[in-house]
Parts: structure tokens; sequence; C-alpha cells
């Protein structure tokens, strides 16, 4: 990837700040089942984006929730207001207590990609630490039905030395993943890195995942 990070941002030509995105195609038809993957990972660098986090906690918690950096907080009546469509935030947070609560509106924030999971850590009583990750540039790793992941591993603006931790970050996360699957083969076919609004680039990966 070292090499292609200038060719990539040399194609950024346009004035805003591009994003540096990467699309990840895995080997999710296995004969035996379809392999979805869903998890986090942090990205140490960060993603450059301002995310609006909003958390769901009982009353003991919203101090903690407050001062980790929410954008909202509330108990039922932020479930109210979610509940008649008002999602002004891009990542929810759930304590274990109110998850139940929550749960109810699933037709409501499952479409989005809103709805807290406890394997994300979205569903947890360790609300600092999700906020803070969350806002220092936490990101899933989700394939769609056709086997792709698409993400941002920062911006043009960032140095390559951040987008090649940020990448590699994204890589051996997906290594990991591959430990716990049950799978013939490389789990990862191709990679492929591009910006907002330039071109894409075929990454060839130093070894076989």
């Amino acid at each position: 990837i070292n090499s292609l990070l200038s060719k990539v941002k040399e194609n950024c030509t346009t004035k805003f700040d591009e994003s540096l995105d990467i699309n990840i195609l895995i080997n999710h038809k296995q004969k035996k089942n379809e392999i979805n993957l869903r998890s986090m990972v942090n990205l140490p660098s960060g993603t450059g984006k301002k995310v609006k986090v909003a958390v769901v906690c009982e009353e003991g918690k919203l101090k903690e929730a407050k001062d980790s950096g929410a954008d909202l907080v509330g108990g039922d009546d932020l479930i109210e207001k979610i509940k008649n469509g008002e999602m002004n935030f891009e990542k929810l947070i759930c304590s274990s207590s109110m998850m139940i609560k929550l749960s109810k509106l699933g037709k409501v924030l499952g479409p989005k990609g809103l709805m807290p999971n406890p394997k994300l850590g979205t569903v947890t009583d360790k609300i600092g630490d999700a906020v803070k990750n969350a806002k220092a540039g936490q990101v899933e790793l989700k394939n769609d039905k056709d086997g792709n992941i698409g993400l941002s591993i920062g911006k043009k603006s960032f140095s390559d030395e951040k987008l090649i931790k940020n990448f590699n970050a994204v890589i051996n996360s997906l290594e990991k993943e591959k430990s716990n699957l049950t799978i013939k083969g490389d789990l990862i076919k191709s990679t492929y890195i591009t910006s907002t609004m330039g071109v894409s680039y075929k990454v060839k990966l130093e070894k076989s995942f």
C-alpha cells in the first residue's frame, strides 16, 4: 500500500479533504455456510470525521456518558424521541439494563444500522470507554451480500504513516476474525484503495489471509 498512497493522493484534485477508502472482497461463499463478518476495529489514527454519538442509559450513568463526550444522552425520554423518528446521531450506545426497552425499536433502528449490539461493544456498562472509542475512530467491519467490506481509513491530509497504521489495523483485525472461522482458502480475495472522487487501485497484500 505504501507505493499506492502517493498515486491515490495525486488523484485527489477536488478542493475538499477527500476520504481515502478501501474495499475488501472476502471469500464469503463456503460449501457449508455463508460467512457474515461483523466486528469492530479501532483505527489508531482516527478517521478524520466527527461522529455524533448518542447514549441511552439509566440515570446513574448519565453523567459518565456526558463527561466522556456523548452528544446526546438520555433514558426513556431519548427512547421516546427515537421512537418518533428523531435520530440525529450516527452511533448509538446503550447500557445493558436499558437494552430491553430499546430492543423494541428494532424496526426503526435496524434498517439504519443503528441498533446497539453487545458483540460490537455498543451494549455495555462501560459507557465512558464505548463513547471514547466511538469518538476516537472505531469503525465497523461488515460484509454485504456480495462479500464486500467498504470503509474509510482516513483523509487525504493524513500522513502516509497514519494511513498505513489504519490500513494495517483493518487487515490485522480480519486476520484475527479468520482464525475464528471455519474457512477453506484465503479470507481476503482482493483489496482496492481509492479516494472519494479518484481512481481505484488494487492493493497487493504482502501475505495471504
